[in-house]
Formats: C-alpha cells, sequence, structure tokens
C-alpha cells in the first residue's frame, strides 16, 4: 500500500515541480521504484544508516525505506521545491527514521556520519563523490550507485573503494548498480 500511495503522491507534487520525466504510475513503478528496491536482494541493507544524496523523487532512499522499514535514511537534496517534496512524502508514508537535509553533499559530514552506506541513483561527478564518502567527516563502510554501463570501468578503478561485480538492473541493457566497500 505504501508504494502505490507513494506513487499517488509522486504524481501529485510532478504536477508541481519536475520530479521525474516519466508520468504513468506503472513506468514509474518499474523503472523507479522497482529498480531501487532490487539492490535489496543483494546488499544486506536490514539495520543501519543509508544517505541517499541527489535524492530528488526519493530514488532510491524511500523505496528502500519501505522495503527496510529498519534503516535509518538521510536524503539528501539541495533544491528546496524537491527536498519539500521529500519532507512531505516522508511525513504521508509515516516513514520513521527519515530526515531530509537541504544541501550539498559535499557540505555534509558529520551531520549524517557515520554511514553504513551512501548511495546515488543519478550522479555524474563520482570521483568526488567517492571521496567525499571515504573521507574521515563522513565514513561511509559502502558505496551503492546505480550507473551507466559506460561509466563503470572508470568508477571501479577509484582507489578508496574494492567493487564487487556490477549487477545489471533487470530489463535493462546499460544500467547496473555497483556495491563498493572503503579499502582504508
Amino acid at each position: 500500500m505504501q508504494i502505490i500511495d507513494y506513487i499517488d503522491i509522486i504524481l501529485m507534487w510532478n504536477r508541481k515541480i519536475n520530479l521525474t520525466a516519466i508520468r504513468d504510475p506503472l513506468e514509474i513503478l518499474r523503472l523507479h521504484v522497482l529498480e531501487s528496491m532490487y539492490a535489496a536482494t543483494f546488499v544486506p541493507l536490514e539495520r543501519g544508516r543509508l544517505a541517499d544524496v541527489g535524492s530528488g523523487g526519493g530514488f532510491p532512499g524511500i523505496p528502500l525505506k519501505i522495503i527496510r522499514p529498519e534503516l535509518e535514511v538521510f536524503l539528501v537534496e539541495s533544491s528546496v521545491k524537491k527536498a519539500t517534496f521529500l519532507a512531505e512524502a516522508a511525513r504521508k508514508l509515516n516513514l520513521s527514521g527519515v530526515r531530509v537535509h537541504v544541501n550539498r553533499y559535499e557540505d555534509l559530514g558529520e551531520e549524517i556520519a557515520p554511514l553504513d552506506y551512501v548511495c546515488s541513483r543519478a550522479l555524474g561527478e563520482f570521483d568526488s563523490f567517492l571521496f567525499w564518502a571515504a573521507s574521515r567527516s563522513v565514513s561511509a563502510r559502502n558505496v551503492l550507485l546505480w550507473i551507466g554501463g559506460k561509466d563503470v570501468e572508470a568508477v571501479r578503478k577509484h582507489p578508496s573503494w574494492t567493487w564487487q561485480e556490477p549487477r545489471l538492473v533487470p530489463q535493462s541493457q546499460q544500467r547496473y548498480i555497483l556495491l563498493g566497500e572503503r579499502t582504508n
């Protein structure tokens, strides 16, 4: 039921602000919600602290919180309008243990540290993000990235992380999930 309510909230807010270009509820479910939840099938996310950087419409943080209610989730979004949406969605879905930070990720540290997982689904600045996630101020133990196939090898060369084999997102030809563990 929470997933249906979440999609309804997205559709309502999408008329005011651009959360997603996708307007079909089934496509939102398939391309955003289920793709986000897929990570929980091979990453032990039962408990712990997870920061979703560049959360936008709440992907992957809110779907992961729905499927793993014990997670403590930080939704990091620099857009005030999108952060307002995130706070309202968490409130309407009765998601306890969710905090919204209206910041650029580079400006955060102790407010969210230490983290078991830091994740992002729509980030392009992988190098600076990975250095930030591995920094002492953030202390993320693991990184979870939804990434295009052309970026996989470049990201896997980053010196601060040891990577598992990329997982192809179901029904995708070029979208992967990468899980990395901090090396130091």
